[in-house]
């Protein structure tokens, strides 16, 4: 449960020059910078990621995201119809959150002239058309494809469709498995979990190795989570609602280290939100498959998390206000002053933090 703090969304702001936004990411994914923050005292320690492994401890959990990045964005022209006369158009689709099979939530832009009923074709090989006009103006729209040539709309996408980097990134990315975690496996994210971008499998080993478990969720990440807060009290800010499953061999790890005294540590926020949508007020970690559109800000009391790694985020974003949560906002944002003067890389691409 959320308390009312009265918090103003400014209360988030922080100055950030253009540039330390990262453009791509660095050149190893584990040799990114990593700045260390006790959440209790504040205190500060600086090191590269591949260090991590040095503030993990022997019966820890390492809980990740291995929700996969799909290609969501695809170009198109509206068809040319009897109803719709007028010269097709291009359009930009962005496919959110899959509602049942081929049938998706998407926004399109420009969206003015795509009403119901409208259709679309991508390249030849995809079709869409649209079934409805939501009240947030997103579309339901139903895809076809060839479906004895490909076995599912992600195998068109691989084809048609290109990585939806956030547009705080304007260099075109080369290698589009940077945008993707080396354990990401199921399909349906608008959005890398960008945390563990950090992560290499030799580094993984290791911390196995260690005896640190490592306990996957899946969070599928749509836009909603990056939607800016555009009311003034942060109480009145609505999250979108985002699929999330922990299965129960993943719950039974969890429950099992932490009854054994180990510390729960959440690669990202997503990770971090499955973790307290699927825990008791004892925190008793419940296998589930649903949806969660918990908000978390300063006031949360958390039930299943200790340690939290975590990339740093825009200013006034709900991503800020969790980190905020789960130290304090003094605390957070004298880090994010200290990584602005240490020329730390910030957003999507940039360097990491780690929370405990």
């Amino acid at each position: 449960m959320c308390i009312d703090t009265g918090l103003s969304t400014r209360d988030f702001y922080y100055e950030l020059p253009q540039e330390l936004i990262a453009q791509s990411p660095a050149e190893k994914r584990d040799m990114s910078r990593l700045m260390r923050v006790d959440r209790r005292t504040g205190q500060i320690t600086h090191g590269v990621f591949k260090d991590v492994i040095d503030s993990l401890n022997e019966g820890d959990v390492l809980v990740i995201n291995d929700s996969k990045v799909i290609p969501a964005r695809v170009m198109g022209y509206k068809k040319r119809t009897m109803v719709s006369p007028d010269e097709p158009a291009r359009v930009e689709t962005l496919l959110l959150r899959a509602k049942e099979q081929d049938l998706w939530e998407c926004i399109v832009h420009p969206g003015k002239r795509l009403k119901q009923g409208a259709e679309i074709e991508y390249s030849g090989l995809l079709f869409g058309k649209i079934e409805q006009v939501k009240d947030d103006g997103n579309r339901l729209i139903r895809f076809t494809y060839d479906k004895e040539k490909y076995d599912s709309i992600f195998a068109v996408l691989d084809e048609v469709g290109s990585m939806p980097t956030p547009p705080y990134i304007t260099k075109k990315l080369e290698d589009k498995s940077r945008y993707q975690t080396v354990y990401a496996n199921k399909n349906g994210s608008a959005a890398a979990p960008t945390a563990g971008l950090h992560f290499t499998p030799e580094l993984l080993d290791s911390i196995r190795k260690k005896g640190v478990k490592i306990a996957p969720v899946m969070l599928h990440v749509g836009l909603g989570t990056f939607r800016p807060v555009k009311v003034d009290n942060v109480k009145d800010h609505k999250m979108h609602s985002e699929y999330f499953e922990i299965s129960q061999e993943s719950a039974d790890i969890i429950n099992e280290a932490r009854k054994n005294g180990g510390r729960i540590i959440s690669v990202g926020t997503t990770s971090t939100r499955v973790l307290e949508s699927a825990s008791d007020e004892n925190g008793v970690l419940h296998a589930m498959c649903s949806d969660t559109d918990i908000f978390i800000y300063p006031g949360y009391k958390f039930k299943a998390v200790d340690g939290l790694i975590t990339n740093f985020h825009l200013p006034e974003s709900t991503l800020l206000m969790l980190v905020s949560a789960f130290s304090s906002r003094q605390i957070m944002l004298n880090a994010y002053s200290v990584a602005v003067q240490e020329k730390y890389r910030f957003f999507s691409f940039g360097d990491a933090m780690f929370i405990c």
